[in-house]
């Protein structure tokens, strides 16, 4: 786990930097939620944090070597593939109905869709540069 953080810092241990990525991650993720639609669920917390994790982790870990446009379309997925899994646990073993792409277009089960696919490749620009910027001060 060591490769997804630079040796600065204040913090060296990096299953507490983990932990703190993904309750940041959560924060700010909820946050969006709530500013675009005005609620959101903990479910979402726990994913957008692991999202922030995985996505500015892999960017870290893939370093200058990949051209940029490559590590956002590989956020976008891992993004996706995480909304999918949530989805299929939180809204269709569970029963939550936290959300439903069903009506838009290019969508699969209702739990991911194209249109929010490429808004989390334009989301992981950000994100990516927040982690930098955190993963630098922890």
């Amino acid at each position: 786990m060591d490769m997804m953080f630079s040796t600065q810092g204040l913090i060296r241990n990096s299953y507490v930097k983990a932990i703190l990525f993904i309750i940041i991650g959560g924060f700010v993720y909820c946050g969006i939620e709530v500013l675009t639609r005005g609620y959101s669920h903990i479910s979402m917390f726990f994913t957008g944090g692991l999202c922030f994790l995985l996505v500015g982790g892999t960017s870290y870990m893939l370093g200058d070597n990949v051209p940029l446009v490559a590590k956002m379309f590989l956020g976008a997925i891992i993004i996706t593939v995480a909304e999918l899994f949530t989805g299929l646990i939180v809204n269709v073993w569970l029963d939550l109905n936290v959300w439903d792409y069903s009506r838009q277009k290019y969508n699969y089960l209702g739990q991911v869709c194209l249109m929010f696919s490429a808004i989390w490749f334009l989301l992981t620009l950000p994100l990516m540069g927040m982690y930098k910027i955190i993963d630098r001060i922890l």
